[in-house]
């Protein structure tokens, strides 16, 4: 796939099936503005359209000291309602196409996420952190509350207790409170995290893209009902693969002890 050349993001192909994603506005902290809700909702969406284009996606912020400060408050300021909800519309629905994208995602928080930020990184699989970053869903201080699925995704990440606390609260906390609790999958030593995540998007793109794709499915709708019915989601997912291409190079690669080529197919 040939992506647009996006206005607020930067796109490379690190390594082979490898798609590095980078918020590109590191003079405000690669805040969330207009043109970068427009812009994430058009990847996410392409990438969903056509998810042969990457077999994982890392996504990281510009700059050293920030992941993402969350929604610009300098372009909000002085918004009417009306523009304030369309925006805010806007950026739903990137949110929606983020947590519906069958690529896996892996967030690299090379420093702080403040809310919209950390919203974008929790509807991402899973994070990798810098030591020493701070995050934090802070609306409340704001007179508005989290609108970026933040009320969902930390309580699923960290248990509702400590979710209500960090909310109404509006505290921040670290990077290594974050990975306690289990929202973040590594910490990384400073400068490392892109690094450290483009590490395991190879091993992930090394796998059968289809399978992985119908795995990612499987875990994120099979933990919105009941096991019986997530395991029933489970096995649809499960056949769909029996008849791949890539099912029968699996197999074939094993017993001639060599690696699989995988086509997705």
């Amino acid at each position: 796939m040939n992506f647009p050349d996006y206005e607020t993001l930067v796109l490379e192909r690190a390594v082979e099936d490898v798609l590095v994603v980078t918020l590109n506005r590191p003079e405000v902290l690669n805040a969330i503005n207009t043109r970068m809700g427009r812009d994430l909702l058009d990847l996410w969406t392409r990438l969903t359209a056509e998810p042969d284009a990457a077999r994982c996606v890392v996504l990281t912020g510009a700059g050293g000291r920030a992941f993402c400060a969350g929604g610009d408050l300098k372009e909000r300021n002085g918004m009417t309602d009306a523009a304030w909800r369309a925006q805010h519309e806007l950026f739903e629905r990137g949110f929606v196409a983020l947590l519906d994208c069958p690529v896996p995602v892996i967030a690299a928080m090379n420093g702080y996420a403040y809310g919209g930020g950390l919203e974008t990184a929790l509807g991402c699989d899973f994070i990798y952190a810098v030591r020493g970053a701070r995050f934090a869903l802070s609306e409340t201080r704001l007179g508005i509350m989290p609108g970026g699925g933040g009320t969902q995704n930390l309580p699923r990440a960290v248990g509702e207790r400590r979710a209500k606390e960090l909310i109404l609260c509006a505290r921040a906390f670290t990077a290594e409170e974050g990975y306690e609790w289990g929202l973040v999958n590594r910490l990384c030593e400073p400068g490392r995290a892109l690094a450290d995540a483009l590490e395991t998007a190879r091993a992930i793109a090394e796998n059968a893209p289809l399978s992985v794709r119908q795995a990612k499915k499987s875990i994120h709708y099979g933990l919105q009902t009941d096991i019986a019915t997530g395991y029933r989601f489970e096995i649809e997912a499960y056949n769909r693969l029996v008849t791949t291409e890539d099912r029968i190079e699996g197999v074939r690669a094993f017993n001639e002890k060599r690696k699989p080529a995988f086509k997705g197919r």
